[in-house]
């Protein structure tokens, strides 16, 4: 051996981790013999062992010296890159060869580029041999016969300071003490202690670490020589056949990335995905901790010492986030909340006031990989804990929201408790995401080409090339790798977080402004502004469609402004532009009139699309402030979307409209009734359009599943659910299907499909009939009518597509904004009427009105409200958002009832009698069809 390789290792014995091995061992020459004495057996063992252990991690983790030149260290970049199980293998024969063992470099990054690392960050081999334990104390504490999470399992500890910790059997010790005492002092002073301080707390309840698979070999090893181990031994390592991710292989590796973290020199290593759904807390042992102290112990003792000791955390961590970033790394903290957060009693008291906002601004400061490591862990580990935790958020808003002063100049968006609490909320949403039913990433298929690729378009449409699911993609979701349109049925349902409180006191007008200014840095860098106000449409699963549709409104009416501005500038220079989208037509052929008018604006300037919308019936009189745009939508819907047109067919099952998959009707059509789609949405007006859910799903881009049969064709669903759900044997004769299905189109006749080749041949069986089902779905719902559907989306696009609706809406929530509530509630719509000309509340012919109006059946009442405001859909959030105004219209005489639709006003002559109110009433609201009213 040369004496360069002597140097090497001997310089590697007298590093810390071996401290107390015989030097004379690591300096040897290969021809001398090595005898073991019955004294120095242990000894000699122990010294093998750690220079096994240094091979072990120079060949995982390298020496940390970028211009290393040993081919056996993975900082040189010329060893294979090894699995823990081929490491351990390896370092037995680098051994038994006395190979070279590089001196550590704690400084230097662990692999070169090559290897795939990223960032600098501290070699586990330097943490193993405990070369930089000096320059982390403070971020490695370690108590005697105590490893904490982010101590390395193989560093020797620290017996010069004692960290205080705890776990469920010294908590229980200390309880029994207390009762024998009589004075909870000892348990007092233990939890101040432990859970004021990081260090501690994050050395608490921690799991056992598996034994990496190297310690599980050489305690395979017989007395004496190390290299006396047997080879089918080493080999099974070598052959590496376990690749169950929680394996020990997966605990060993996760804990070196770990221990790396715990350092601060590396924020996330790339290509390590082990152990991110783990957590190094020992969460039953804390749960039952947790039940054992709050059912022994009086609950305002615990509440006084741990809410001070949480407000000192926080204190503390904020302090060291500030001014000392690297002194604690962010697994640490993790750990700690994670302990934090599962207190179950965060939503009571002083908890709610004083220490749970103080913990959700910590949280919310974690990088956004940390972040989503949370969310990993209480959706695998806490799913019984996030229903509470949801709760107490819920709560600590309201609070906050109840409690509160705001106005212009302070708003709810400026109260830090509100916001951190959302952030947070944020989190458990993903995490509810995560732990519910999800289908595949594969089914979010946006084909731009099929958005903009088409002659409608015309050469002058500049419309987005990133999908508009992507326009506004939030970072914590792209780090977990999901979207809202992945979840089928999510853990906690969508509509527990909605905050109604905090909804209505949302000024959406401010927000919308705190949105816009935060957009442009947000899509360069998926990052929020640092300086930006926060807005809750980045957050808008806490808000109520209702709310959130105000956002919208603001959004759609900007646009229609800057159109507006715009043509005003042309005008001056020369070139007049109308500044609305005007539409001309006849109500006998509305249809070809609309259809021929939409398609020369989409092929000329598709821009024009996004101007405010006119429409003017020929031969009638009338300035459309919106009425009659309503009465436009409603009669172009009833028409196209009759069966008798051709373009839809009507399921009579579930009243719902489906893609003709044999429609005579070209492309454009389609595009065109995806315009109208899209304008009715930009013009803030309401169909009475009868889709079901999927169709919503696939216009946000996902495709249409076999549990999306439920909701279009019910029985067609329990069919194929009893086919999935068959126990006999017998399947074939009891069912008698192949892969051959076969269908009807519009005019009757029987077609039929290959679901996949020689599909005739291959029958249904228990092995195959997952396949068969996802395979009919897929027909029916996206093959049959992938040509209409593109071209409808296409001109639902070219409408929204800069439009913020995919980031505030999940596809419930658009089916609302599209046909309005479903409940039909006249009490909140008798609440939120107003009265003028003399009329009040108490007026004698008021309260005769809303007598009648109560008494009408369900159909007299979609009457009354297409007469009074043009359309007979309940708006997003119920009737208490319609704005009805009743005004004095003279005194009794034997005119009817009239109405301003534009306005939503009801003129009302006051009637001397309640049976002459009613007679008027009806005969107004059942002959007022057609442009009847003003």
């Amino acid at each position: 051996m040369s004496s360069k390789d002597e140097n090497s290792r001997s310089g590697g014995d007298e590093s810390p981790s071996t401290s107390g091995v015989t030097p004379s061992y690591g300096t040897q020459s290969s021809s001398k013999s090595v005898s073991f004495t019955e004294e120095s057996d242990s000894m000699k063992r122990a010294a093998a062992k750690k220079l096994i252990e240094r091979y072990f991690y120079q060949l995982l983790e390298g020496c940390g010296n970028t211009d290393c030149d040993n081919v056996n260290c993975a900082s040189s970049g010329k060893a294979k890159v090894l699995t823990p199980n081929q490491a351990a293998a390896q370092a037995i024969q680098l051994f038994s060869q006395e190979a070279r063992l590089c001196d550590a470099q704690p400084s230097k990054v662990a692999r070169t580029s090559e290897s795939g690392a990223e960032g600098s960050h501290q070699s586990c081999s330097a943490i193993a041999d405990g070369s930089a334990q000096s320059s982390s104390a403070s971020v490695l504490p370690s108590t005697p016969g105590h490893s904490g999470p982010f101590q390395s399992k193989l560093s020797t500890p620290h017996e010069d300071k004692q960290i205080p910790y705890i776990t469920e059997e010294k908590l229980l010790k200390i309880l029994e003490t207390c009762k024998k005492e009589s004075s909870y002092s000892l348990l007092i002073r233990t939890l101040g202690e432990v859970f004021s301080s990081a260090d501690s707390l994050s050395n608490s309840f921690v799991k056992r670490i598996p034994e990496s698979p190297l310690d599980v070999l050489l305690d395979k090893a017989p007395p004496g020589d190390l290299r006396l181990l047997k080879k089918e031994d080493v080999r099974a390592l070598e052959a590496d056949q376990d690749k169950d991710e929680d394996s020990q292989e997966a605990a060993i590796r996760a804990h070196c990335v770990q221990a790396a973290l715990a350092l601060g020199h590396c924020s996330r290593p790339v290509g390590v995905d082990i152990g991110v759904w783990d957590t190094y807390v020992d969460i039953p042992s804390l749960r039952r901790t947790y039940t054992a102290l709050f059912e022994q112990v009086p609950g305002a003792i615990l509440e006084s010492v741990l809410v001070n000791a949480l407000t000192t955390l926080s204190a503390s961590m904020e302090i060291s986030r500030q001014f000392a970033p690297t002194s604690m790394c962010e697994g640490a903290r993790l750990h700690c909340f994670v302990i934090i957060l599962e207190l179950p009693v965060l939503g009571t008291s002083e908890y709610l006031e004083v220490a749970l906002p103080a913990i959700c601004k910590e949280v919310v400061k974690m990088p956004v990989y940390t972040q989503g490591r949370l969310a990993r862990i209480w959706a695998k580990h806490c799913k019984s804990r996030l229903k509470d935790l949801l709760v107490s958020l819920q709560q600590l808003i309201t609070l906050k929201v109840i409690s509160g002063t705001f106005s212009r100049d302070h708003s709810v968006q400026d109260e830090d408790a509100i916001v951190a609490s959302t952030k947070l909320m944020k989190i458990l949403y993903c995490a509810s995401i995560l732990a519910g039913e999800l289908d595949p990433a594969e089914l979010r298929n946006e084909d731009l080409t099929a958005l903009t690729d088409d002659p409608l378009l015309g050469v002058g449409y500049s419309g987005s090339k990133v999908p508009p699911s992507a326009q506004y993609e939030d970072p914590l979701a792209k780090e977990l790798q999901i979207n809202v349109l992945d979840s089928r049925k999510p853990f906690i349902p969508f509509t527990d977080f909605y905050n109604e409180p905090l909804s209505e006191a949302v000024e959406m007008d401010k927000d919308f402004a705190h949105f816009k200014s935060d957009s442009d840095g947000f899509h360069q860098t998926h990052t929020h502004c640092p300086g930006a106000k926060f807005s809750f449409m980045w957050y808008s699963f806490i808000l109520t469609p209702a709310t959130k549709t105000l956002g919208l409104y603001y959004d759609n009416r900007i646009r229609m402004y800057s159109e507006r501005r715009m043509s005003i500038y042309h005008s001056m220079v020369g070139q007049p532009v109308n500044p609305f989208l005007r539409l001309k037509v006849r109500r006998d052929h509305i249809i070809d009139d609309a259809l021929v008018e939409l398609e020369m604006v989409a092929m000329e300037n598709p821009k024009d699309l996004k101007k405010q919308l006119v429409v003017e019936f020929e031969g009638e009189q009338g300035i459309d402030e919106g009425g009659v745009s309503k009465e436009f939508f409603q009669l172009i819907v009833e028409e196209i979307f009759n069966p008798d047109y051709g373009m839809f067919t009507l399921n009579q099952e579930t009243q719902t409209v489906w893609f003709n998959p044999t429609s005579f009707e070209s492309d454009a059509q389609f595009s065109l009734i995806g315009v109208v789609l899209g304008l009715a949405i930009y013009n803030n007006v309401i169909l009475d359009v009868h889709f079901p859910m999927v169709v919503y799903k696939k216009l946000m881009g996902k495709k249409g599943t076999f549990y999306d049969l439920e909701d279009w064709n019910n029985t067609l669903y329990k069919g194929l659910t009893e086919l999935l759900e068959y126990e006999g044997d017998d399947i074939e004769d009891v069912f008698s299907q192949t892969f051959r299905v076969c269908h009807q189109d519009v005019f009757g006749s029987v077609l039929h499909h290959d679901l996949k080749e020689g599909g005739e041949q291959v029958p249904v069986n228990k092995q195959n009939r997952r396949e068969f089902v996802d395979l009919y779905a897929d027909f029916l719902l996206n093959k049959s009518v992938e040509k209409q559907f593109r071209a409808f989306r296409r001109g639902f696009h070219m409408v929204t597509d800069e439009s913020p609706l995919h980031l505030l809406f999940r596809p419930e929530e658009i089916e609302q904004l599209v046909c309005g509530s479903k409940n039909f509630d006249f009490n909140e719509l008798e609440e939120a009427t107003e009265y003028d000309g003399g009329y009040t509340a108490l007026s004698p012919i008021i309260q005769n009105f809303w007598e009648i109006v109560h008494r009408m059946p369900q159909e007299s009442k979609r009457k009354l409200l297409q007469f009074t405001t043009g359309s007979d859909r309940v708006p997003v959030g119920g009737l208490s958002k319609l704005k009805l105004i009743i005004s004095r219209n003279g005194p009794d005489s034997d005119r009817l009832p009239t109405a301003h639709t534009c306005f939503n006003v009801l003129l009302l002559p006051e009637y001397d009698s309640k049976e002459k109110l009613m007679d008027r009433l009806e005969k107004a609201i059942n002959y007022s069809k057609g442009f009847g009213m003003l």
